[in-house]
Protein backbone atom coordinates (compact mmCIF):
# COMPACT_ATOMS: atom_id res chain seq x y z
CA UNK A 1 0.00 0.00 0.00
CA UNK A 2 1.27 3.36 -0.82
CA UNK A 3 -0.28 6.24 1.70
CA UNK A 4 0.19 9.87 1.72
CA UNK A 5 2.07 11.41 4.34
CA UNK A 6 1.93 15.28 5.33
CA UNK A 7 5.68 16.65 6.72
CA UNK A 8 5.74 20.13 8.16
CA UNK A 9 8.06 22.17 9.33
CA UNK A 10 8.00 23.02 13.60
CA UNK A 11 10.47 25.34 14.87
CA UNK A 12 13.04 22.92 15.22
CA UNK A 13 12.30 19.75 13.83
CA UNK A 14 9.96 18.22 11.33
CA UNK A 15 6.38 16.52 12.07
CA UNK A 16 4.79 14.06 9.97
CA UNK A 17 1.03 12.43 9.97
CA UNK A 18 -1.10 9.88 7.58
CA UNK A 19 -4.23 11.57 6.80
CA UNK A 20 -5.59 8.22 5.92
CA UNK A 21 -4.01 6.60 9.09
CA UNK A 22 -6.04 8.85 12.33
CA UNK A 23 -3.11 8.84 14.81
CA UNK A 24 -0.10 8.05 12.75
CA UNK A 25 2.40 10.32 13.46
CA UNK A 26 6.30 11.42 13.72
CA UNK A 27 8.95 13.57 14.09
CA UNK A 28 12.76 14.03 13.07
CA UNK A 29 15.22 16.21 12.88
CA UNK A 30 15.79 16.76 9.35
CA UNK A 31 13.17 15.66 6.63
CA UNK A 32 14.89 12.46 5.77
CA UNK A 33 14.95 11.65 9.35
CA UNK A 34 10.68 12.14 9.28
CA UNK A 35 10.24 9.79 6.39
CA UNK A 36 11.71 7.20 7.65
CA UNK A 37 10.45 7.82 11.32
CA UNK A 38 6.73 7.62 9.71
CA UNK A 39 7.46 4.85 7.50
CA UNK A 40 7.93 2.92 10.57
CA UNK A 41 5.50 4.41 12.43
CA UNK A 42 3.12 3.31 9.98
CA UNK A 43 4.20 -0.07 9.77
CA UNK A 44 3.77 -0.33 13.43
CA UNK A 45 0.36 1.58 12.86
CA UNK A 46 -1.05 -1.27 10.45
CA UNK A 47 0.88 -4.22 12.42
CA UNK A 48 -1.80 -3.17 15.41
CA UNK A 49 -4.61 -2.76 13.25
CA UNK A 50 -4.10 -6.32 12.01
CA UNK A 51 -3.46 -7.66 16.14
CA UNK A 52 -7.13 -6.07 16.42
CA UNK A 53 -8.44 -7.50 13.72
CA UNK A 54 -9.70 -4.69 12.19
CA UNK A 55 -9.56 -3.90 8.55
CA UNK A 56 -7.06 -1.61 6.99
CA UNK A 57 -7.78 1.68 6.10
CA UNK A 58 -7.20 2.21 2.02
CA UNK A 59 -4.80 4.81 1.28
CA UNK A 60 -7.53 7.11 0.01
CA UNK A 61 -5.60 10.78 0.29
CA UNK A 62 -4.52 12.53 -2.58
CA UNK A 63 -1.35 14.93 -2.99
CA UNK A 64 -1.26 18.26 -5.36
CA UNK A 65 0.11 20.97 -5.23
CA UNK A 66 -1.22 24.23 -7.08
CA UNK A 67 0.81 27.20 -8.17
CA UNK A 68 -0.35 30.77 -6.96
CA UNK A 69 0.89 33.53 -8.83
Amino acid sequence: MKYAIVIEKADTNYSAYVPDLPGCVATGSTIEETENQIREAIEFHVQGIREDGEPIPPPSSQVEYIDVA
